[in-house]
Parts: structure tokens; sequence; C-alpha cells
């Protein structure tokens, strides 16, 4: 992630003041009014209002996705840049995919809500390569484009107001605050088939549709000839790849085509997949991922990722995440700053093992870190580590980064000084630690500020039951936006079936 992005989105343009009979949304040049008289009236005249904005998003998307397309890339001299327009491009064409997806299941409101979010984090994204390389942003490329990604912002923003207040409206979304939910549990959308092949002890093998080993013994000697022989089967059937022990040294991208694929290694450190691409050697932090999975529906078991290229090469990411309903399991996560990026869409990780220093895990994702081990590095000097740095630009947006019974402590043989639970990344970020067992390592404050006052009346940062040297509250950060969560029914909202909530198959 860049190290000085503070980019935020306009506010969000439809007020959520359901009791009041008149409200106005604001879009490109017009103002639509409407008279809500009825909870009838108000959901029609709301799901007339988001079928527009939906529309006009996925316009205003094409269109930017046309001009970035049609941009002469050949004709910059500078490579970084050729790096940032490219990364828009595919963030767009997603961005037009997930908003097709949301147009397509405008009645699942959960997973249209996530899938919104995942179109933001996109344009922020975007936005955040030519940051990473100091370059002018795009709004500064061309007048039209800037205006075509404004409206799209507004559209978008009316979108996720109008389908979280459609949302409101319904009992039967809201959230279960039974405290007995902060269990250790999988998401719903975990298939008991899905969960035995995760669990199995026996001989990944036999499941498996695809071998990949070094040692000649599979089909494939290499991941990414194996991701080949993958896509040619892809469709609803979940394809099994069986990843031996070795050392892969690949640049893995599960494509975004290429869903519900499961990779299974044989185990921490045994399977071992490695690169060393970063944002000082002339990579994007999106294109830096030694392993970047995109598909919906990913499960990987068993394997480790790492990126080798040191706290002093800063951001370079080891596994890059934006699948929906994606699942790692008893996996190593090893980097220094930038480990773990969080992308977008819903992602659980459990049993895993995470490495790194400055903003290690990160993104716009609806994030659930269960029962992992969250290992502090030694940083370069004068750094300070942040363990999280959550990037939520809108309110509405329902994403987050949610740490549930793990253990965070110093990476074995490293006596990391001056640590944090983490920092703003953006206006609204959101970040929850819950019944995890915190090393005396963590400064007593508990959080940083990003720079200055920025987002500490907006962000949403919470802590619960958490236990260890580090986990006193008493000397914690005094910001509006940071809570101590009072009850077991309100740190509910933040477990897994209701902050990865959604059923949906993909």
């Amino acid at each position: 992630m860049g190290m000085h992005n503070m980019t935020t989105k306009p506010i969000f343009l439809l007020p959520l003041l359901l009791i009041i009979s008149t409200y106005t949304i604001s879009a490109s040049n017009t103002s639509l009014n409407i008279q809500l008289f009825d909870k009838t009236t108000l959901n029609g005249s709301l799901h007339d209002l988001l079928d527009t904005s939906l529309g006009e998003t996925l316009a205003q998307a094409q269109n930017a996705h046309q001009l970035i397309s049609n941009m002469n890339l050949s004709s910059f001299n500078d490579d970084r840049a050729k790096t940032a327009w490219n990364d828009c491009r595919y963030l767009y064409q997603d961005a037009i995919d997930q908003l097709n997806r949301s147009i397509a299941s405008i009645n699942n409101r959960l997973d249209v809500q996530t899938w919104l979010s995942a179109v933001m984090a996109n344009q922020e994204t975007c936005q955040n390569g030519f940051l990473d390389f100091g370059l002018p942003p795009l709004s500064s490329q061309s007048f039209y484009l800037h205006l075509t990604n404004a409206n799209m912002s507004k559209f978008l923003s009316n979108a996720l107001a109008i389908n979280k207040a459609i949302s409101s409206t319904s009992s039967s979304a809201k959230e279960n605050r039974n405290p007995r939910l902060l269990a250790n549990d999988f998401p719903q959308w975990v298939s008991t088939g899905d969960r035995i092949l995760l669990q199995s002890s026996g001989n990944p093998g036999k499941a498996a549709d695809i071998v990949v080993a070094q040692d000649g013994s599979g089909s494939y000697k290499n991941i990414s000839e194996g991701l080949v022989k993958a896509a040619t089967m892809s469709g609803t059937k979940r394809i099994v790849m069986y990843v031996k022990r070795g050392i892969y040294k690949e640049n893995v991208v599960v494509d975004k085509y290429l869903k519900n694929l499961m990779l299974i290694g044989d185990g921490i450190d045994a399977t071992i997949v490695t690169g060393s691409n970063n944002v000082q050697n002339g990579y994007s932090t999106f294109g830096s991922a030694t392993f970047s999975g995109h598909g919906n529906g990913l499960i990987v078991r068993g394997m480790t990722f790492e990126n080798t290229a040191g706290a002093e090469k800063h951001q370079a990411v080891a596994v890059l995440s934006t699948g929906d309903n994606s699942v790692f399991y008893q996996c190593s996560f090893k980097g220094y700053q930038d480990t773990l990026y969080v992308h977008s869409n819903r992602q659980f990780y459990r049993d895993c093992d995470i490495y790194g220093t400055v903003d290690f895990i990160f993104g716009d994702a609806v994030a659930v870190i269960q029962n992992c081990n969250i290992y502090l590095r030694q940083p370069m000097p004068k750094q300070k580590n942040t363990i999280t740095a959550q990037g939520r630009t809108n309110p509405d947006a329902n994403s987050g980064i949610v740490v549930h019974r793990s253990r965070v402590t110093a990476a074995p043989g490293e006596a990391p000084v001056e640590n944090y639970l983490g920092r703003p990344w953006q206006l609204y970020s959101r970040t929850v630690f819950i019944m995890c067992i915190i090393d005396d390592l963590i400064a007593p404050a508990g959080w940083l500020e990003w720079e200055g006052d920025f987002a500490l009346t907006t962000l949403y940062y919470g802590e619960y039951m958490n236990t260890g040297g580090g986990a006193d509250t008493s000397g914690r950060v005094k910001w509006p936006g940071f809570h101590i969560i009072a009850s077991a029914g309100e740190a509910a909202e933040f477990s897994v079936q209701n902050f990865l909530a959604g059923d949906r198959k993909v």
C-alpha cells in the first residue's frame, strides 16, 4: 500500500433518514425527490432508485474502462506508468463484472453490498498504483476520465447507501447478537464437502484432479502450468489441485474466471511458493504479490507464501486475495511491509501464521482472521510496526478486518520494539480484535495515527475480551472512533456468521 495515501471518496449522497417523508439523491447533474409514505412505498421507491444507480454506475465503469483500454501505453516513457494503467484496466473490468453480478442478484442484499464495496476498493486501488510510484494520479491524466470516475463514485455511493437502506428495513438482514456465535467456526458458505477436504488427514492426491510436483511425480512441475489445465476444467465443480512439497519459485496468479479451485499443499514450510517482487523494483503494490487469488470460491490449505524482498524494499506482498468467499486454512504468509493484502470481497483465514512489520495485514475486504498466529518482525531503523491498515473509504461499505481468537507475538528470535494493532489507511478504517492473546510487545496506546488527526473520528477500532500483557486497555488511545466493546452481544456483530454473512454459492 502507498505509504502516504490519504485519498478519500466523496461523502455518500443518500441521507439515511428513513423516518423523514422526503429526501433527495444527487447524481451527476440531476436530483431525484422521492416522497416516502409507508414501508411499501419506501421499498418500491428505493428499489427503483437502486436500479437507476446500479445502471448508471455500470455505464460509468464501462466508459472508464473503454477510455483506459484505448490509451496508447507504448507512448509512455515510464514503465511504472504503464504498470499503473494496466492495473487500472484490470480493476475496471473487474468492477464491470462485479456490477453485472450485483444487477443479476439484486435481491441478495448482503451479497450486493459486498460486491459494491469491492467496486469501491477497485477504484481506490487504481489510484493507489500511481501513488506507489509518486506519479500524477489517474484524475490528472484526462479530464474526461476524471469526470467519468467522479460520476461513477457518486452513483456507486448512492447504490451502497440505498442497498443498505433497503437491507435495514428487513428484519432478516439484522445481525444475530447471540454471543455463542463467537465460537470458532467456518463461514456457512463453506460446504460440508469442502470442510471434509480441508480437515482430512488422508493422502491429498486421492481427491486431486491435478497433481503438481517438482520431482516429476505429478502431471506438472510448477503451479502456473497446473492452473492452465485447471482453467480448461473450470465450472461449478470444485477443482482440487495437490501441490507436493517443494520450493516453487514463481509468481502465481489464480485468474478471476477460474472459480471453485482448491489448492492443497503438504503443510506449512513444506509446500512453499516464493517471490520477491516489490514497489522499489517497479511493481505496484497490487502487482507485487507472490500469489494472487482472484477466483471466487478459492480455498487453500497447507501452503507457505513468502515475499523475500525484505524490509528495505517497503511494499512487497506475499498474498493478494480478491475472490469472494475465499478460505486460507493452515497456511503461512511471510513478508515485511504489506505481507497479506486482503483486497476485497469476503475472506476467511483459519489456523494460519502471518509475519510482517508495517501494515502487514491490509486492504478493504470483509475479512475474518481466526485462530491465527500474528508474528511481528524486526522493522527498519526508526520504523514502527503496525499489524493492520484497513482501507474502507465509505461508511456504507461492509468491509473491515476482524481478528478473532488469535495470538499476537514476536516472530521467533526477533524483538521488535514499537508495535501497534493498526493505523487508519482510509477515512472509515474498521478493525476489531476479539478474544485474542496479545503479548506485551504492543504499545499501551494500542493504535497509531496515520497522520495528524486524519480519520480519528470516523474510524471504528474495537477490542473485546483480549488477554495477555499487551491487552490492557487503560492506556489506549482516546480517539472518538476507538471502542472498548462492552458486551458479547455487541462483539457478536463481528462473528464469522454475521460479518461474513451470505450463503450464496459462487
